[in-house]
């Protein structure tokens, strides 16, 4: 469906794509993933020439778009994009966001269209806010809004710009699952993310940019299970991990603990794991580790999680002269974290930064 020969797009000051190389396939689902700063973006907007390439060719169903003869917008009428900032014409509801391009484009007429698009708001369950306009709706309505106005154009390519980032945490479940429902119906997609369950999930195979090139690609196992160059196994590790220190006894305590939700989440653990390492860094970190500390220390956290056993294991590295937790005589702190822990283990160190280890598993 799509072939990609040495893709190359300069800027100014900077190359983010130096030579990228690519066969999709139709019914493709590919997830585009990477570090902040790679070229995601980029690549896909290279692909339906938002970006111009300043080099390479790009070949969509045996034509060539590349080419400076090529009628791009003909090829578009088979190539949907959904942005990040939905980019809805707020002076047209709802059903007119949709219609808009099948009547223009398409010459459809307006009932044909109309009936088009409130079947397309049936399906990414909106009818009722079909005479809307989108400054009405929260931002998981109009990115759903946003894919039905692409769906409208019975595309046979859609291509999905960081589709979540711009969604509050509470509406990115809405706009995945009408993504999710898309990749079952055979469209070939692609679909720049940082959200890699979400990747992984719906993807049949991933491309991991990093270098300015395709680094790294294959199913989502081989990519997030099992990487085999170096960079794309730092990157998933990463993911993997929740890294963290803490340098003051002002911290940004509910900001800690957020994030130890957010990595949660991340990697679907169940909320009963997720409670505990939260409890877990509360009371040992907090409560019973940090009083013992002195004006300057430094503290590493690092929460990891292992889904084929099911446990997470809390690591806590601190200086500040030898101190063994265990030893405290807050009882009710370690009363709790002994509940819920399945193993706890200390031992001093001597490293440059630190002299104490502990490491905490929960299942």
């Amino acid at each position: 469906m799509i072939t990609i020969n040495h893709l190359r797009k300069e800027y100014p000051n900077v190359t983010p794509l130096k030579d990228v190389n690519a066969e999709i396939n139709r019914g493709d689902v590919i997830s585009v993933i990477g570090p902040s700063g790679c070229g995601k973006s980029t690549f896909i907007r290279c692909i339906n020439m938002l970006e111009k390439p300043t080099s390479g060719e790009i070949i969509v169903d045996g034509v060539k778009i590349t080419d400076k003869k090529c009628p791009i917008n003909l090829v578009r009428q088979k190539m949907g994009m959904v942005f990040q900032s939905f980019n809805l014409f707020n002076h047209m509801t709802v059903i007119e966001n949709i219609m808009a391009a099948p009547v223009e484009i398409l010459g459809k007429s307006r009932q044909e269209a109309y009936d088009a698009g409130m079947e397309l708001l049936r399906t990414v369950g909106l009818t009722d806010k079909a005479l809307n306009y989108p400054d009405e709706l929260s931002g998981g309505q109009k990115q759903r809004v946003a894919i039905a106005r692409t769906l409208a154009m019975n595309p046979e390519i859609i291509l999905f710009d960081e589709p979540t980032s711009a969604l509050d945490p509470t509406m990115v479940g809405e706009v995945e699952s009408v993504i999710k429902d898309l990749a079952k119906k055979g469209l070939t997609m692609i679909v720049v993310t940082h959200e890699m369950r979400f990747a992984r999930e719906i993807a049949n195979r991933v491309f991991y940019l990093d270098q300015g090139g395709i680094y790294e690609e294959g199913t989502p196992e081989q990519i997030f299970d099992n990487p085999q160059k170096e960079r794309t196994i730092q990157f998933i590790r990463q993911l993997k991990v929740l890294d963290k220190n803490i340098e003051s006894h002002d911290f940004d305590f509910i900001g800690f603990v957020s994030s130890i939700e957010e990595f949660g989440r991340k990697h679907c653990i169940s909320q009963r794991i997720i409670y505990h390492m939260q409890a877990v860094f509360e009371e040992f970190c907090v409560q019973i580790i940090l009083p013992q500390l002195p004006e300057h220390f430094k503290m590493n956290v690092m929460v990891e999680y292992s889904p084929k056993e099911d446990v997470a294991e809390v690591k806590i590295k601190y200086d500040g002269g030898q101190f063994d937790p265990m030893t405290s005589d807050n009882e009710l702190s370690l009363q709790i974290v002994d509940n819920i822990a399945e193993s706890i283990e200390y031992s001093a160190i001597s490293s440059e930064e630190y002299t104490n280890f502990v490491s905490i598993k929960i299942k």
